[in-house]
């Protein structure tokens, strides 16, 4: 077995991946997580050629950081990812040397989709022109080179035991 083990959770807006994510964080023994979204944390919010580039490029560097310190041996990254191109750009920026990945897309129903993302406008969590961008993105996880984890009428724990169970790993409990 591999020493390093790097899981790359893909999925739309609402998919479920930051709260997945965060569960594996404590579910995995030595994890680190990072979601990709805190790259873009700025204000104003800016998508330019070169704000893409540099936030990559951030994301790569920490991916990169997490992936050789001594201290972790799960490493949970979690993104929008809805084109190969961008999971391809990652994975040819890190070192991958003793490490094993794992690549999965979180896809629903675009009503359950729907659903969760009105409870996060109603809360203030979200725009509301979310919606219609995210369900547009839905189909384009389905020609992706991932695993396929469809999360209707799951429970974010749900979801992060069938990541664990199809990346062949198993659930630890401290």
């Amino acid at each position: 077995m591999k020493e390093k083990q790097l899981y790359l959770i893909g999925g739309t807006m609402g998919a479920g991946k930051t709260t997945v994510g965060r569960i594996l964080k404590k579910q995995l023994p030595d994890c680190v997580f990072l979601d990709g979204d805190w790259c873009w944390d700025m204000d104003p919010f800016q998508v330019t050629e070169e704000t893409k580039k540099m936030v990559m490029k951030n994301i790569i560097f920490l991916l990169n950081s997490f992936l050789t310190c001594s201290a972790y041996k799960n490493v949970v990254f979690c993104w929008v990812m809805h084109e190969q191109a961008i999971i391809d750009e990652i994975l040819g920026g890190l070192d991958l040397n003793g490490c094993q990945v794992h690549l999965f897309s979180l896809i629903c129903s675009p009503k359950e989709l729907a659903g969760r993302l009105e409870k996060d406008i109603e809360q203030g969590l979200r725009d509301e022109d979310v919606v219609n961008r995210s369900l547009a993105r839905l189909p384009f996880y389905e020609k992706l080179n991932t695993i396929k984890i469809d999360t209707t009428g799951c429970s974010p724990k749900m979801v992060a035991e069938r990541i664990t169970k199809a990346s062949g790993r198993k659930r630890w409990d401290p």
